[in-house]
């Protein structure tokens, strides 16, 4: 699989990292391709890649909706920490997905790789982006 990874706003991660914060925020987001097909279409399964995901994720699950838009499914898990999202395309074996948190005990960006995996991408790129607000030094 190829993976693209970022980091937004100019500022070194390493210099984030010394800055105090009043609120984390980690928000993980990307595109799936050449996925199966049969999974995409399969709104329940999702349901249960969602549920892991969040397990992986060390993230209350609190509630999971899907709808069915014929051939392809919209879901959001809400998470205590923030939600989950997949939206896909079976007829273009496309996917694109969104784990955002606000808990320090989260891990999203395992979440996001467990979905692209559980989807069966032979591709996906994806961007972390920091959305935790710092304290002025």
């Amino acid at each position: 699989m190829t993976q693209i990874s970022s980091v937004s706003m100019g500022i070194k991660v390493t210099e984030k990292a010394m800055m105090p914060y009043k609120v984390f925020g980690k928000h993980v987001y990307g595109n799936l391709y050449d996925c199966d097909p049969d999974i995409l279409s399969d709104a329940e399964r999702l349901k249960d890649i969602a549920i892991e995901a969040a397990k992986r994720g060390n993230m209350t699950l609190l509630d999971v909706k899907y709808w069915i838009i014929s051939p392809g499914v919209s879901l959001i898990a809400i998470i205590l920490e923030s939600h989950i999202t997949i939206h896909t395309w079976p007829e273009y074996k496309f996917a694109t997905v969104d784990v955002y948190s606000c808990g320090r005990h989260t891990r999203p960006e395992e979440a996001f790789l467990y979905i692209a995996r559980a989807l069966r991408a032979k591709r996906y790129e994806y961007r972390v982006v920091d959305r935790s607000l710092y304290e002025k030094p």
